[in-house]
């Protein structure tokens, strides 16, 4: 079948593509989480599909929850939320920045009752990242992200020390999570309930040969916690773990 263009379709394009590079001017920075599921690709096909099933029925419950204790829209929360085919890329709202690594610590408490629903499943690599991204409309018209931060955030989740039940977040998100707990004390005094640790930090390269730098973070009492509440733009509100 042979597709007829004219010069108004031609013209619609580049005013689409001019669009789109001024938005590329504007790029978001934000704290990436990445949710790789471990050994995924070496399961047989029936087990993916039961396990990602499950897995994203129950992420959703669990980020629904956490909407429901905030008392604000999923756009509040999350920007997007980009599938990698053995795991996802959560985007977090530019406000809350700094708040990515306490969701990839409750990703990873949540995933421990998973464990116990499969024994085929062996858990996620959590890893965040604060970096630059850029939006755009991708070819089903939908908004989509690409940019140097997911990128990097990748990166990360291949540290070959990463420790069970920890999260790997990048210096940049190490950085974001002092500033949103100094902007929060509730939640610096609910992670000090929850015993939080974070160890010393960790140099690697990655697999282009650049150095990362990084830190693994950890609670040795896990908890589900929910971001700030409806007016969140103001600091120091009190939270409440689920």
């Amino acid at each position: 079948m042979i597709i007829e263009v004219n010069l108004t379709t031609i013209n619609n394009l580049l005013i689409k593509l001019e669009s789109s590079k001024s938005m590329q001017e504007r790029a978001i920075e934000t704290d990436i989480v990445l949710i790789d599921i471990i050994d995924f690709s070496r399961l047989e096909m029936s087990k993916q599909l039961e396990l990602i099933t499950f897995l994203s029925q129950s992420y959703r419950k669990m980020i629904r929850k956490l909407l429901e204790n905030s008392d604000i829209p999923l756009e509040k929360m999350l920007q997007g939320i980009i599938p990698t085919g053995d795991g996802f890329y959560c985007i977090l709202h530019p406000k809350l920045k700094g708040f990515g690594p306490i969701l990839g610590l409750s990703f990873n408490h949540f995933s421990d009752y998973i464990a116990k629903e499969y024994p085929y499943f062996k858990g996620i690599r959590v890893a965040v990242h604060t970096g630059k991204i850029h939006q755009f409309e991708d070819i089903l018209g939908q908004e989509n992200f690409v940019g140097d931060g997911l990128n990097e955030c990748a990166r990360y989740v291949e540290m070959k020390n990463m420790v069970a039940n920890t999260v790997f977040i990048s210096d940049t998100a190490f950085n974001s999570l002092e500033t949103f707990l100094s902007d929060h004390e509730d939640f610096s005094d609910l992670l000090k309930k929850c015993e939080f640790r974070c160890s010393a930090l960790h140099t690697f390269h990655d697999k282009h040969e650049i150095l990362r730098n990084g830190y693994l973070i950890w609670m040795r009492q896990g908890g589900i916690i929910s971001p700030p509440k409806q007016d969140w733009l103001t600091p120091k509100r009190k939270n409440h773990a689920i």
